[in-house]
């Protein structure tokens, strides 16, 4: 997860990562690659994670199809919202 949320904030960033804490790893930054804190990695961590609570709460596509055939779109809008009340968008 570290790797991932280095790579979300640099895509181009070579790195080796010795650990899986953020707090307590060695990361070697490669090639000339712009180290970042570990404190803008967590935080970014903590987003990645976030995000995919939120998704993971979401009916499936079919499943929201389907509330939108039976309940129209109304009743759709009322089904996310639980989700978006629940998980608002990630602001920082």
């Amino acid at each position: 997860m570290i790797t991932d949320a280095i790579l979300k904030i640099n895509p181009n960033a070579e790195v080796n990562v010795s650990g899986t804490d953020i707090d307590n790893c060695e990361i070697e930054w490669l090639n000339g690659t712009t180290p970042i804190s570990k404190a803008d990695i967590k935080t970014k961590m903590e987003e990645i994670a976030y995000i995919k609570k939120r998704e993971n709460e979401y009916p499936s596509v079919v499943d929201q199809l389907d509330d939108i055939y039976h309940n129209g779109v109304d009743g759709w809008k009322a089904t996310i919202k639980t989700t978006k009340d629940k998980y608002p968008k990630w602001v920082i």
